[in-house]
């Protein structure tokens, strides 16, 4: 007979019962399938994901950093330096933003707006494929995922 030692102590009997393990999981699997689906544009999926939220927010009026970062909800340090090197490629440019004398509107460029056209159709049918298991359920799904993308006051939140 092995001595093992204790498990962990957890308050689940299963791991399977813990939804921050289950949504680790499936995060993790999700984001391999979109990093494979955004490979052949030469994107990582926090550029897509930057690119293709400038992209949509523009058609609202000029976009500062501060709002498309909350929007992506990505940190703003990181957005920073994910946009140099969108912009070093080409991607996106900054211009003068036209209310506010110094802030600077970020923009895609033609070639910028193209590929994030392109991309968006690649990363909308991997969530297809991916998703699809949960068929009538996708509704729900993400209907729960916006509510806890809204909920005030978890741990570890700021504010």
């Amino acid at each position: 007979m092995t001595d093992h030692p204790p498990r962990l102590a957890s308050g689940f009997t299963e791991p399977d019962e813990s939804p921050g393990l289950l949504l680790w999981q499936v995060t993790n699997r999700w984001q391999a399938a979109q990093r494979t689906a955004l490979k052949p544009y030469g994107l990582t999926h926090v550029q897509f994901v930057l690119l293709a939220s400038l992209s949509w927010l523009q058609a609202d009026g000029p976009v500062t950093q501060k709002h498309l970062a909350d929007h992506a909800a990505t940190d703003p340090m990181m957005t920073s330096q994910v946009l140099r090197a969108l912009e070093s490629r080409g991607l996106v440019h900054r211009l003068p933003h036209p209310h506010d004398r110094r802030a600077r509107a970020l923009a895609p460029t033609d070639e910028g707006r193209a590929l994030a056209d392109r991309a968006v159709a690649a990363v909308e049918a991997c969530d297809r494929a991916f998703f699809e298991p949960l068929g009538a359920d996708a509704a729900a799904f993400s209907a729960a995922l916006r509510t806890l993308r809204s909920a005030k006051g978890q741990p570890g939140e700021a504010g």
